[in-house]
């Protein structure tokens, strides 16, 4: 039984209640024993005193030893006003009969010689009494002619004192204990709120409840603390699990868009072949039609399919060359290359800030930056061609490039009215930036915020119908992220809208990796 008790564990109330009551009743049965030492000495300290100052006088040695021998006088010893007891010895050490002091205690058991004593040195000594438990402080006092005494005193009192302490401190300690209980368990319990508190937030929390948060977190105590540091695993937690439901319900909107996507071209293409197959003897340009429908879907499957390959590559770990990239170049190569397809469009390329030569033209800046130039350019190209595509024949597009400093009003940062699926570059940090302005109808909050989303057609001219699979911007802000930037929008109903690529002057890191981590559907 005994084993099973020690082998059970116990819990942190119970161990701090029995150690504080364990610690404080030693601390308290070491104050009554060391009281109770002290008391005793005390008391024997004065009992001795009374013995060295007690002298018998010189008479009653010489009186003892002439009436010693004289048979039945040792039955009728002198009687003493007080508890003291002389005991006679002649000058041959041996003892007489005659004694001083009477009483009806029994006396101490004295040995018949002097030398079985040991009262030599002038120490006192305790001798037992004849019969019962009692004690006897003796000692020895030097008389007339060789003669000797030894004067005797009772410890009744120091004996009865002795007991009634122990009792008392018996009593007393057995009250201390269980008040320590009780008042340890009050204690303790007060201590350890904040733990109880803590263990019922840490089960609503287990019930599902991710929102609650521990309440104490002062972090002047040790559990205040631990709660901050809980507190922030928990927000870190819940944080983690966020982002992962949201990257899995983006996963499934992903497959569900691409396989949406890829069943119309496929579904084309199947219709055609079979009717083909069914009807050989068809005319030779209806032949020519159906072929012609069945190349043009497989043609848009395999853009579909390569946009999804590349945004997969660009997802899992893009590899880049990192040259030298001038953008000033690449903006330029754009806005030709958009120029000749598409003429329904005034395009014109200009500096981000407005620097005129003395003649009143335009200085166009030189912003270098470390990248990948043909992804760059795809970025570019992508961005010139939407502001073309989704804007109404005759909208003028203005292509700006220049370096600056991130901020709200320049870029590369947060502001309201302003879209990005990345995050924010350090502000006030050198950047280099591919303005793609339109003055068109813009985008309204919703569209905008949705803009950068895989699949996603803001308006109904990004149809299947028109070749667009909503993997453009998508791409292009992959790439931007690879290159340690961002793609970001910005955009109001009736005023235009300004796609912007912000770049860092020099990627801080290596372009072999995207360092800002693996982003999903």
């Amino acid at each position: 039984m005994s084993r099973f008790i020690l082998s059970r564990p116990a819990s942190l109330r119970r161990r701090l209640i029995l150690g504080i009551t364990v610690l404080a009743a030693l601390a308290v049965l070491a104050s009554q024993a060391i009281g109770f030492v002290v008391l005793r000495s005390w008391l024997m300290d004065r009992v001795d005193q009374q013995l060295r100052d007690f002298k018998p006088p010189s008479r009653a040695f010489l009186d003892a030893v002439s009436r010693g021998g004289i048979p039945g006088l040792e039955k009728a010893p002198a009687v003493l006003p007080s508890d003291f007891r002389v005991y006679f010895y002649n000058s041959g050490g041996r003892l007489l009969h005659r004694s001083l002091g009477a009483g009806g205690r029994p006396g101490p058991r004295l040995p018949t010689t002097l030398g079985e004593v040991g009262l030599g040195g002038g120490h006192p000594v305790t001798l037992p009494a004849v019969s019962g438990d009692g004690h006897w402080r003796a000692l020895l006092q030097p008389g007339p002619g060789r003669l000797n005494g030894v004067v005797v005193l009772p410890l009744d009192t120091v004996d009865g004192a002795a007991s009634k302490i122990l009792w008392l401190n018996a009593i007393l300690l057995a009250g201390t204990v269980i008040g320590l209980v009780g008042v340890a368990r009050w204690v303790v319990r007060l201590g350890l709120l904040p733990l109880t508190r803590m263990e019922r937030t840490a089960e609503t929390i287990t019930a599902g409840d991710l929102s609650r948060r521990l309440p104490d977190t002062d972090p002047r105590t040790e559990v205040g603390r631990l709660g901050r540091v809980l507190n922030t695993m928990l927000a870190r937690l819940q944080r983690a699990m966020a982002e992962q439901e949201a990257s899995e319900a983006r996963l499934r909107r992903f497959v569900a868009d691409a396989g949406h996507e890829l069943r119309t071209p496929l579904t084309s293409i199947q219709g055609f072949a079979e009717l083909a197959l069914r009807h050989e003897g068809r005319p030779a340009d209806e032949q020519r039609e159906a072929n012609r429908l069945i190349a043009q879907n497989a043609d848009r499957m395999r853009l579909l399919v390569d946009d999804l390959q590349l945004l997969a590559t660009l997802d899992e770990e893009p590899t880049y060359r990192r040259v030298a990239v001038d953008l000033l170049s690449v903006a330029a190569d754009a806005v030709s290359d958009t120029a000749v397809h598409s003429r329904s469009h005034p395009l014109d390329l200009g500096p981000l800030r407005t620097v005129r030569e003395p003649d009143g033209t335009e200085e166009l800046e030189l912003v270098e930056t470390g990248g990948d130039g043909h992804r760059l350019r795809q970025v570019v190209a992508n961005l010139v061609s939407n502001a073309v595509t989704h804007t109404p024949p005759g909208t003028p597009v203005h292509v700006r490039v220049g370096s600056t400093l991130a901020g709200p009003r320049t870029g590369g940062t947060d502001r309201p009215g302003r879209t990005s699926s990345s995050p924010p570059l350090p502000r006030g940090s050198t950047i280099c930036v591919i303005e793609v302005a339109d003055e068109g109808p813009g985008l309204d909050p919703h569209k905008a915020a949705h803009v950068f989303d895989r699949f996603y057609r803001a308006d109904p001219s990004r149809s299947r119908a028109h070749g667009g699979s909503g993997l453009g911007l998508a791409i292009a802000t992959a790439i931007a992220q690879g290159h340690g930037g961002r793609l970001e929008l910005d955009t109001h109903p009736g005023q235009g809208c300004t796609f912007r690529l912000v770049l860092p002057v020099s990627a801080p890191y290596d372009l072999g990796r995207n360092s800002r981590g693996r982003r999903g559907p």
